[in-house]
């Protein structure tokens, strides 16, 4: 797994460069097939997609809406608890992995996971726990907090989101020493590194609420009736530090999920790589097309810097 989310980084990291290419700039004010223009349909998504320049209608016919995002975390949900369950029947129950997946997973592996004291097999835990409880989190804020506007995103975007948290959970799973798969060992050993991971979690989780709920809260009135789906500026928390502080703390909730593995899982460390390309390359694309990158005064920069908080979907978290 961990070459795969090399590959992964890789492809986001050469992404972002390509965004620098003159020759991935299309013409503005006409719509184009071009490859520039396919390749920034895909990346864009939101407004983005819309407020830029004419689509192709060969190209709207991938889009599907923004809103759909939630989906993501039905699946995390549904799939990352299974792994739980999974997970829990074999430290409590003792209980062995179904001789499939041991099969599947030495496949998806490639080497055994045979070193275990205990405190491997309550990282993969603690690990699952929380990717599985940020889920809900995320879940929840979807539905009830946060207010979508018209905007899409690319089906190929939508696939992947969908895939991903499958990814996730067969990494957690091909993290499981061989000796919990197969039953035969149920320890769990605290160590240091596992507190210092939970209270960076809790921490980041929840300022990234805070922050949602702020963004939320800009296009409601004090009832919570959604009044306009525009940009205003926002304050509070960290909105007084940060541009992205959703991304910043989405960023520090995958930090710290590395910290519970102790600092050394590189498969771990890889996914974290992606996660930051993959952020990076949708600040890059929107401050490119808000005007970021350009010279302004105080007061519009900081509503540009706000704009692209609005665009950054939290996705992938």
């Amino acid at each position: 797994m961990a070459e795969l989310w090399l590959v992964l980084a890789a492809s986001f990291l050469a992404a972002l460069l390509a965004l620098r290419l003159p020759r991935l700039k299309t013409p503005p004010g006409r719509p184009s097939l071009s490859l520039a223009a396919v390749f920034q349909d895909l990346l864009r998504y939101g407004k983005t997609k819309s407020g830029c320049q004419p689509r192709p209608p060969q190209l709207q016919v991938f889009d599907v809406p923004k809103r759909w995002f939630y989906h993501f975390y039905v699946v995390s949900v549904i799939w990352n608890g299974s792994v739980l369950l999974l997970l829990l029947q074999s430290h409590l129950l003792s209980r062995p992995f179904p001789i499939w997946l041991q099969d599947f997973l030495s496949i998806l592996d490639g080497v055994s996971q045979d070193q275990d004291g205990g405190d491997e097999s309550l990282s993969v835990f603690l690990v699952c726990l929380f990717v599985w409880l940020n889920s809900c989190r995320r879940l929840k804020e979807c539905l009830h907090i946060s207010v979508f506007s018209g905007g899409v995103i690319h089906i190929v975007q939508y696939c992947f989101g969908l895939c991903y948290y499958v990814l996730l959970g067969l990494t957690l799973l091909c993290q499981v020493p061989t000796n919990v798969r197969e039953g035969k060992d149920h320890r769990l050993t605290v160590c240091w590194y596992h507190v210092l991971g939970v209270l960076m979690f809790i921490w980041a989780s929840v300022h990234q609420h805070r922050c949602h709920v702020i963004l939320a809260n800009l296009r409601k009135n004090k009832s919570g009736k959604v009044l306009n789906l525009d940009h205003s500026i926002p304050f509070g928390d960290w909105f007084e530090f940060v541009s992205c502080p959703h991304y910043f703390a989405e960023l520090l909730i995958y930090l710290s999920m590395a910290v519970m593995f102790g600092f050394n899982n590189l498969t771990w460390w890889l996914v974290v790589t992606y996660v930051f390309f993959s952020q990076a390359l949708t600040v890059k694309w929107v401050s490119l097309h808000k005007g970021l990158e350009t010279p302004g005064n105080g007061f519009e920069k900081r509503l540009l810097e706000i704009q692209v908080s609005h665009q950054c979907c939290p996705k992938y978290c």
